[in-house]
């Protein structure tokens, strides 16, 4: 996987990238990150690569030249993407499209914004982390390329965590994703607050069920539009919903968002702890 990044500020996204689990799949060659400083090809005494906007107002816009001649030098992956609030939003699915292919690349704007022709003509699409606004499009590189990154092939340790976690689509009907389940390591009680009997029960099944039941219980009562974008609940996900009553950091009862999910720490008086 080849990830180009155009910046004028390299050594931001460089300090990240090679850090952690993006940094350690970079030493490993499973992802070949290449950052590119677009000020290198800034002509003029003092390598400019903004100027005033056409028409007045606030602010500097990125110039087009050194943009193009960056991006020609280089011939990078495609499709290049713009980082902009205009673009499709970035979401598990389009992360996992984009970890699917050979590479893409990612050109970070900053300012007021980048030369309209620069989108028009050079790039392939734009791309958006969400509905703010940043200083620049760094941070928005790093999210998207982290992203991707760890559902390449052999980057993760253990290539099921990536299958099993928040917005990862339904393996039983391809329906969109869930939140994760609340995970929980030792000590088995902490400050009063125990974790939930049947995880320390060793009974597979068991576990399977109430990490649904949470999972469940937990994308109702904190995303219910991710509920809506399934088509609401099931029947048999009503079901899971009302078996798990007794079950500590589950549910209460199914239908209302708003009661269907015990606050953290909450215990059930009829369940004993151990």
């Amino acid at each position: 996987m080849r990830i180009d990044v155009f910046t004028i500020f390299p050594g931001a996204v460089d300090s990240f990238a090679g850090a952690a689990l993006l940094g350690k799949a970079r030493e490993r060659g499973l992802v070949d990150l290449r950052v590119h400083d677009v000020r290198d090809h800034a002509t003029g005494v003092h390598r400019a690569v903004d100027d005033a906007p056409f028409g007045g107002g606030a602010g500097m816009v990125m110039s087009s030249e050194p943009i193009f001649a960056a991006v020609e030098a280089v011939d990078p992956p495609r499709p290049l993407f713009l980082l902009g609030p205009a673009g499709r939003r970035l979401d598990q699915r389009l992360v996992r499209e984009l970890a699917a292919g050979d590479g893409f690349s990612l050109l970070c704007g900053r300012y007021e914004g980048v030369d309209a022709r620069v989108g028009e003509h050079l790039c392939d699409d734009e791309l958006s982390i969400g509905d703010y606004v940043l200083a620049g499009g760094e941070v928005a590189a790093l999210v998207v390329a982290e992203a991707v990154a760890r559902l390449v092939p052999g980057v993760m340790g253990n290539e099921a965590s990536a299958g099993d976690e928040s917005f990862s689509p339904d393996a039983a009907d391809g329906r969109p994703g869930l939140l994760e389940h609340p995970h929980f390591t030792r000590p088995a009680e902490f400050r009063g607050w125990a974790v939930p009997d049947v995880l320390r029960s060793g009974d597979h099944a068991r576990v399977a069920a109430w990490r649904r039941a949470a999972a469940l219980a937990r994308t109702v009562e904190r995303r219910p539009d991710l509920i809506a974008a399934r088509g609401g609940l099931t029947g048999e996900e009503r079901a899971t919903l009302a078996g798990a009553v007794h079950q500590p950091y589950a549910v209460a009862s199914p239908p209302g968002p708003a009661d269907v999910s015990a606050p953290p720490g909450h215990h059930d008086p009829d369940v004993p702890r151990s």
